[in-house]
């Protein structure tokens, strides 16, 4: 038998070859360590894409659920242990403000409020996201802040952290107590100098824009903020004419040259043919002439049903991905891709494209005190400009932007300030009944025979 002969190289590059073999697997198992991410189904939360979707109930409380083309995780209302979904949630364009927005804004960071019904000082001043720590002293320690009535003013200033610095509560005409923050602490002081009040009615038409024209008259920025907001569910102010026309009655308060209170008693604006009022009750709310209400009632969640919270809002958020402090304005609903974005509210749609780190991007406008956002969407099904209902249809939720996994990121703004959706009171569309309606029906019919053009 001939004898084989081995090559050297060939005998080389055989025992080479397990040693490369060997470092190509190491090299593959330390990228797929590194980048791999698991894939986190507690954080798929699935919503139906129609209501007629049949589906089957599991008793499992976190069992998933085959709902068409997608899956459900079942929700038993236990809160889990918070997840931060993996977001950045800063869109390149900015909501073009015009002058009602520059009122309401209150650049000076000053606020008035008039207390209404249902109102606590803890919610009101958490609703415009004043710091915590400062609610909690201020409330512990000057416990007759508790006893804040219907119709009472308060004005509160804050610094741009929310820090806040000042408040005064108007007890009555010759009362006012003021909380003034010095160091980590609030000291109480009071004024008692006698009040002039008086019951002014200021008219005016329009030559250019309500804003202006309003000033012109005689009306403070404050007085036309409050008006506004009275009507901001029934009347467009960027669509007033000229040759329209107002008038207002206003309740003013002078201590010596400084007006500390203005209240709007009624207020009239006529815009072509037709008339709008709002009229102040006794429970610190205004009505239409016949006791209806002015307000519009908002859904909670902007989802066909409600979908677990997988980033709840934090001002003071530890970013995930930047590791910086940012903010997280909005709430992190968790669902799957394809979900259903409802609109909480009527509105005017100002934005819906994509828009940088927040992926595609609707913002809708509510009147003129309310703004809510929505991004990383699948699918933009609205236009700038369109007018959207209460519970219609504006997109699909998605994982566009700066997002690391499926979910849809919900903003609501009061006054231009990013507030907690979850735990903002919101306004309630409800008229006046029984002998409240018969009082407010006695005042309204007295004051419209002073609201005359």
């Amino acid at each position: 038998m001939a004898r084989q002969i081995k090559s050297p190289n060939i005998e080389k590059s055989f025992y080479k070859l397990p040693y490369f073999s060997v470092l190509g697997v190491l090299v593959f198992v330390i990228l797929f360590a590194v980048l791999w991410r698991p894939l986190n189904l507690e954080r798929t939360v699935y919503i139906p894409l129609s209501s007629q979707a049949e589906t089957t109930v599991i008793n499992n409380p976190h069992s998933s659920v085959e709902i068409e083309e997608a899956r459900i995780e079942m929700v038993d209302g236990k809160p889990d242990a918070e997840q931060v979904t993996e977001s950045s949630d800063e869109p390149e364009d900015e909501i073009v403000k015009d002058e009602l927005d520059d009122i309401i804004d209150e650049k000076d960071n000053t606020v008035q409020y008039t207390i209404s019904r249902g109102d606590t000082l803890h919610d009101i001043l958490l609703r415009y996201n004043v710091n915590k720590n400062d609610i909690y002293q201020l409330t512990t320690k000057f416990k007759q802040l508790a006893n804040l009535r219907i119709g009472q003013q308060i004005t509160w200033t804050t610094d741009d952290d929310h820090n806040l610095q000042s408040f005064s509560w108007i007890i009555s005409s010759n009362n006012i107590r003021i909380y003034e923050k010095s160091g980590d602490k609030f000291i109480e002081s009071s004024e008692t100098v006698e009040s002039v009040p008086e019951n002014v009615i200021i008219k005016g038409e329009i030559q250019s824009s309500f804003v202006t024209d309003a000033r012109k008259s005689g009306l403070t920025n404050n007085e036309i903020s409050i008006i506004t907001r009275a009507l901001q569910w029934r009347l467009d102010f960027r669509r007033l004419q000229v040759a329209d026309k107002f008038v207002a009655i206003v309740k003013r308060e002078m201590h010596g040259e400084r007006l500390t209170n203005s209240q709007l008693i009624g207020v009239r604006i006529k815009n072509g043919s037709k008339d709008y009022y709002a009229i102040l009750a006794d429970d610190g709310k205004y009505y239409n002439i016949n006791g209806d209400s002015l307000s519009q009632s908002f859904f909670r969640y902007p989802l066909m049903k409600q979908a677990r919270v997988s980033s709840h809002f934090n001002p003071r958020r530890l970013h995930p991905i930047s590791g910086q402090v940012t903010p997280h304005n909005g709430v992190d609903f968790a669902v799957s891709r394809g979900t259903p974005v409802l609109s909480v509210g009527n509105g005017e749609v100002v934005i819906a494209k994509y828009s940088g780190s927040a992926g595609n991007y609707i913002a809708i406008r509510h009147g003129r005190q309310y703004m809510t956002t929505y991004m990383h969407l699948d699918k933009i099904l609205v236009k700038p400009g369109q007018q959207v209902k209460q519970g219609e249809k504006i997109a699909l939720s998605g994982n566009t932007g700066r997002s690391t996994g499926p979910h849809l990121h919900f903003e609501l703004h009061i006054n231009n300030k990013p507030v907690n959706p979850l735990t903002a009171s919101l306004p309630i569309s409800e008229g006046l009944t029984g002998k409240s309606k018969n009082v407010f029906l006695e005042k309204a019919k007295e004051v419209k025979s002073k609201l005359s053009l």
